[in-house]
């Protein structure tokens, strides 16, 4: 899952990136696709040299050599900028997702009383509106890929077609949702889910099954194992204590 966000990260791209695998998937994307790319974190900490990995943003270790280490009001400030915000790419996760990205965060359940309430989505509603891309990670469950959400938390493609535009977010929008089976990417034209990718040993049918909604996948194709390489750099040089992909 690392590697394939990784993949989406272009040289010049400014890589707003959480806790845990996001920071993974930002670091490789460093080391792998996009040597010039520029991480940033909420804390505020941007272009940190990341020579050990974090255990969370707040951890001293995002803030090493930072360009700049400002506040969480500089990092929003920074998306909303009209010449730094449509460079940014986001990292995001979520309790639910719907086919046009739209994500939820805050309850399972009616809103006033529901049958679980999270912690809350941060700034994540600012991170969807206001940044040019986002990738989006979750793992692949029924429960998780809904038809309808049970709360909207961020504004993904909101209803599909120009909708989002409609409602005045003039750019930014979900690029893929990365998963445990596969690759999700959007519709250029209706903005609907649509499998791009699944890896070896996962079938069209186990994906199905997982997913709340009817997705195309006709046009999906095998994605290719990790190379020895891209292994070797997640490894060994991105988590050597193994603080994200574990021992």
């Amino acid at each position: 899952m690392a590697i394939q966000a990784a993949k989406f990260i272009q040289d010049g791209d400014i890589v707003f990136c959480g806790t845990g695998i996001s920071m993974l998937a930002a670091m490789a994307a460093k080391h792998i696709s996009a040597p010039d790319s520029v991480i940033f974190f909420e804390t505020g900490a941007i272009d940190s040299k990341l020579e050990e990995i974090p255990l969370a943003v707040g951890d001293p270790r995002a803030m090493f050599r930072t360009s700049v280490n400002g506040g969480l009001a500089d990092a929003f400030a920074f998306m909303q900028n009209p010449f730094t915000g449509p460079h940014i790419i986001a990292i995001l996760g979520a309790a639910q997702i719907d086919r046009y990205g739209n994500l939820n965060s805050m309850v399972i359940g009616p809103y006033e009383n529901p049958q679980i309430r999270f912690a809350g989505n941060g700034g994540a509603s600012d991170v969807m509106s206001f940044v040019g891309r986002t990738l989006i990670f979750m793992q692949h469950e029924k429960r998780k890929f809904v038809e309808k959400l049970d709360y909207v938390s961020s504004p993904g493609w909101l209803s599909g077609g120009n909708s989002r535009t409609k409602e005045g977010l003039s750019r930014g929008g979900p690029l893929a949702v990365i998963t445990n089976l596969g690759v999700m990417e959007f519709h250029p034209k209706t903005h609907e889910m649509v499998l791009a990718g699944y890896y070896p040993g996962i079938s069209l049918d186990q994906i199905s099954r997982n997913t709340g909604f009817d997705l195309d996948v006709s046009d999906a194709k095998e994605i290719p194992h990790p190379s020895i390489e891209e292994l070797r750099i997640l490894r060994e040089v991105c988590d050597p204590h193994g603080l994200i992909i574990g021992s």
